[in-house]
């Protein structure tokens, strides 16, 4: 944590952006004093996503403006022009604004970043608090920091935009369940909507075993080998359960037509992933098939307009007793010291496809070298 007195921190980011080299360590000005429902937050640990990824190599492309909306993050006087990367965090309330009504200072945190605002990579940050939930008591700082993104973004799809019922007799085809996203989706799937049918792709031995047994998974499927349609209809799936939802977390334009062929009649397909496709010559129009897009920033990044600004804080209430409970498993994999070239390490093996779950990086965990350097 910078000193009280210090007006400037230690941050990690790119001010240009490319490939993982171009991240690197500055010094850059403390946040100023939290107003309406902003925290000022000490990071203690943080997680990496693809979104990072995407972002600091100059490519994301969720929204068409975005690049355009953080332009003014990396316009300052160097050494100050750095875009902080990261989007998942947790970390020790240090200052409240004056409308914060359910976090005070001393409280411990986790939370999901804006993403058009400077993010976690960083000693401290402004939070939002409806974007931030109790750290969970059975979780320290670097495994809860791997919970936000994911989870909100899981829960988000398939409760709000799938429009699942908790109990309801249905399945759901979640592709590559191994992941990040896929494992959290396919436990809330499971363990917190209480589906009978949840089937994930995954196409190593490891990536099986995840997805069976963190992820909760009932089947799995290879989707590198052998054909997705035949291998799904090969299932000894319950009678009465339709397979009526379909979550894509991985190259969308690739399970389309799959999809159409193995969901039931007026089934849902809900992707996180952008994409250019043709549903041309696919079953979507015979089967009257629903496809919606989920972001978990919709909300923010549009004003709220149709929104309802509170879920996000309320779902990770609920997810903290989830994770206390036992009915939700966190679902990191690796961890590391908060550092540059851990942060480098990290982006790269994301970026690479090969991972199981999450990596996250904190302040207090094992070696040498300076935290944010």
């Amino acid at each position: 944590m910078p000193s009280p007195t210090s007006t400037m921190m230690h941050a990690i980011g790119v001010s240009q952006y490319g490939p993982a080299d171009n991240l690197q360590s500055m010094e850059i000005p403390r946040p100023p004093a939290p107003t309406g429902r902003q925290m000022r937050v000490e990071i203690k640990a943080v997680s990496v996503n693809p979104i990072d990824i995407k972002v600091r190599a100059g490519t994301y492309d969720d929204p068409p403006d975005y690049y355009d909306r953080v332009q003014s993050l990396t316009q300052g006087e160097a050494p100050n022009n750095l875009h902080v990367m990261g989007y998942d965090g947790a970390g020790v309330v240090r200052d409240v604004g004056p409308d914060v009504r359910h976090f005070q200072v001393g409280d411990e945190v986790y939370f999901l970043a804006s993403p058009v605002k400077q993010g976690t990579y960083a000693e401290e940050l402004l939070v939002d608090e409806r974007h931030a939930g109790h750290k969970p008591r059975s979780l320290d700082f670097v495994q809860a920091a791997a919970m936000p993104l994911t989870y909100g973004t899981a829960y988000e799809s398939l409760v709000d935009r799938l429009g699942i019922q908790p109990g309801e007799k249905a399945g759901i085809l979640i592709i590559n369940g191994g992941g990040g996203m896929g494992s959290i989706a396919s436990q809330i799937a499971r363990r917190v909507l209480g589906l009978p049918v949840v089937i994930t792709t995954a196409s190593r031995p490891e990536t099986e075993r995840f997805s069976r047994d963190v992820g909760g998974a009932t089947h799995v499927v290879n989707h590198r080998e052998g054909d997705l349609v035949e291998q799904i209809r090969a299932l000894d799936l319950p009678d009465g359960v339709p397979l009526e939802y379909a979550y894509i977390t991985s190259r969308t334009e690739q399970y389309l037509a799959p999809i159409g062929e193995v969901l039931v009649p007026f089934g849902r397909v809900c992707s996180i992933v952008q994409a250019r496709f043709d549903l041309y010559g696919t079953q979507f129009m015979s089967k009257s098939l629903t496809f919606v897009w989920c972001w978990i920033a919709t909300g923010p990044y549009h004003g709220y307009v149709h929104d309802r600004e509170e879920k996000h804080r309320e779902w990770y209430e609920e997810l903290a007793a989830l994770l206390d409970a036992g009915t939700v498993k966190c679902h990191l994999t690796q961890r590391r010291k908060l550092t540059l070239e851990n942060i480098r390490e990290a982006h790269r093996a994301t970026e690479a496809g090969k991972g199981i779950g999450k990596t996250a990086l904190g302040v207090d965990e094992p070696g040498e070298q300076q935290t944010f350097c």
